[in-house]
């Protein structure tokens, strides 16, 4: 099997894919802008060819490279970045070489967020009232519906990025004065806590593993607050999230995909859809999920994608916690250093962020765990005090 991977060494720890996949036997094949010095060498040592393209963005150059492995190693059997910003040149790319997988046609419902209201409805899973809006007067009339604050967010977009608080008609004003040039939908505001449904699927669309954070903030709050970001995965997931998340996923149809799906737990108990990803959770997250279940993700996907048997994890002996530190404005109180010393073998993970993700995930990382949340709570105060 030949499995090309785009951008192989982004984020960093996404390298474990390549690994797990040649240690399953499969000819793993790079294709990435950086040079392939700049490479970590465990990378080069699990890469059979890597193609370096000027330009990852420039769809004729990336058609190329996939052409060029064609050439030398014959069929591709899979093409994957596991990341948004490439999703949809990814699905393009399997169209052109007739790879199995998610298709441009396919990606509507896993990039505009109206369509995933769409499929969320249809399977009887609560969403929050919005619609795409176009102008200061459409916005209005949705005022008069669900009330301010508002969220104005790009239909089809990543992250917190350009993304909104509308909290009375004159911030709609001002949002429609410079309104950037994409499509919004604009959606009541919705306090509650977020919770995710995570995992893959195998090639039949049938769910392998599963997994479940719960954030400090949202995303929107994390960036435009500029919060710490903190998320604890839990030892088990709560029988409503499961069997929602499960709905939902069937019926967005996903075939040996990871899925990233958040929802709001509102005060009332009740689950609301936020939005589904189609990809792995960010950054540490998978990490953060093997380190609560001393397991290995990226292993359970390469077995998958082999066809071979995975036992799946249905409780974590740990809960374990991703403590994303804003070191601007204020950095915190305790060093790494401090971190190790005084929380000893709750810390399992600290290392720098790359420079992208820091406006969303902190510009340092810390991963903790322990067997009693009360504990590992403790630890996330200590880590973040100010």
């Amino acid at each position: 099997m030949n499995y090309v991977l785009i951008s192989p060494n982004f984020p960093p720890n996404f390298k474990q894919f390549a690994l797990r996949l040649r240690d399953e036997g499969i000819t793993v094949l790079g294709i990435g802008s950086d040079s392939y010095d700049s490479l970590d060498q465990e990378l080069k040592n699990s890469l059979t060819e890597y193609y370096k393209v000027d330009d990852m963005g420039n769809y004729d150059q990336m058609l190329k490279a996939c052409a060029f492995l064609t050439f030398r190693y014959g069929k591709l059997d899979r093409i994957e970045s596991h990341n948004e910003h490439w999703l949809l040149q990814d699905a393009k790319l399997r169209k052109d070489f007739n790879v199995f997988g998610l298709k441009p046609e396919d990606t509507d419902t896993v990039k505009s967020k109206s369509k995933m209201k769409d499929v969320f409805r249809s399977s009887g899973i609560a969403v929050a009232r919005g619609r795409v809006i176009g102008n200061f007067e459409e916005g209005k009339d949705l005022a008069i519906e669900v009330g301010y604050p508002m969220v104005a967010k790009p239909d089809s977009g990543v992250g917190a990025s350009q993304t909104y608080k509308i909290d009375d008609e004159s911030q709609l004003k001002e949002f429609f004065k410079d309104k950037p040039d994409m499509d919004y939908i604009f959606e009541e505001y919705i306090e509650g806590k977020i919770v995710t449904f995570d995992g893959f699927t195998d090639a039949a669309g049938e769910i392998v593993q599963t997994s479940s954070m719960s954030y400090s903030a949202g995303l929107m709050e994390t960036v435009n607050e500029n919060l710490d970001s903190i998320f604890i995965v839990e030892k088990t997931i709560p029988k409503d999230l499961d069997e929602i998340g499960s709905n939902a996923i069937k019926a967005f149809g996903l075939k040996e995909r990871f899925f990233h799906l958040e929802f709001f737990r509102l005060k009332d108990g009740s689950l609301m859809a936020l939005e589904i990803n189609a990809r792995p959770p960010g950054g540490l997250c998978l990490d953060a999920s093997n380190f609560a279940s001393d397991s290995d993700i990226y292993k359970q996907y390469a077995l998958t994608v082999a066809g071979k048997a995975t036992e799946k994890i249905i409780e974590r002996p740990y809960y374990s916690a991703f403590v994303g530190l804003k070191i601007h404005p204020v950095p915190p109180i305790h060093t790494m250093e401090d971190n190790r010393s005084a929380l000893g073998a709750m810390v399992v993970y600290s290392a720098p962020n790359p420079p992208l993700f820091a406006p969303s995930m902190g510009e340092y990382a810390v991963i903790l765990r322990h067997v009693d949340l009360d504990e590992l709570r403790k630890g996330i105060l200590f880590a973040t005090e100010r």
